[in-house]
C-alpha cells in the first residue's frame, strides 16, 4: 500500500509557481492557453503555480518562452540578500490568495485619496476582528 505524502510544498516551489502566476496573469494569458503551449493539462499549471508540482528546467524554458520572458525573470525572487529573499517569497505566496492580483490590479486604479482611505478601512475591520476574537465570551 502506497504512502501518501503530507508534507507541504517547498517555499520555492511555491515562489516560483507564483511568479508564473503573476506572469501569466500580467499578460492576460490563461492557465489554458499556458497549458496547450507547453503540452500538459491546465490542471497540471494550476498545480505548478501553487507549489503543489515542482517545475523541471526543462519545464520552466518552455513555460518562460510561452510567457515570452526569460526563465531568469521567474526566478528573480531568489536573488539578492536573505532578507530580500525571504521577503519576496513572502510577497509571492501571498499573491497565491484568491482574489489578491484582482484586488492589486483595482487598487492601483483607484486615486490615492481612496487608496488611504480603503487602507485606513482595512486596517480598521481587521484589527475590530483581532479584537472581537480576543474577546472572552462568558459561559
Amino acid at each position: 500500500m502506497a504512502e501518501v505524502s503530507t508534507k507541504a510544498p517547498d517555499p520555492m516551489d511555491i515562489a516560483l509557481g507564483a511568479a508564473v502566476r503573476i506572469r501569466r496573469r500580467t499578460i492576460g494569458m490563461s492557465q489554458e492557453a499556458l497549458a496547450e503551449q507547453c503540452g500538459v493539462s491546465f490542471q497540471q499549471i494550476q498545480k505548478y503555480e501553487n507549489g503543489a508540482n515542482r517545475i523541471s528546467f526543462s519545464r520552466l524554458v518552455q513555460i518562460s518562452r510561452a510567457l515570452r520572458c526569460r526563465v531568469t525573470d521567474l526566478m528573480d525572487v531568489f536573488d539578492g540578500a536573505d532578507k530580500e529573499t525571504a521577503d519576496d517569497l513572502d510577497l509571492l505566496t501571498r499573491m497565491r490568495t484568491p482574489g489578491a492580483l484582482e484586488l492589486l490590479s483595482a487598487y492601483e486604479r483607484l486615486p490615492p485619496d481612496v487608496r488611504s482611505s480603503l487602507v485606513n478601512l482595512v486596517r480598521t475591520l481587521t484589527a475590530q476582528q483581532t479584537s472581537d476574537a480576543k474577546q472572552v465570551v462568558p459561559a
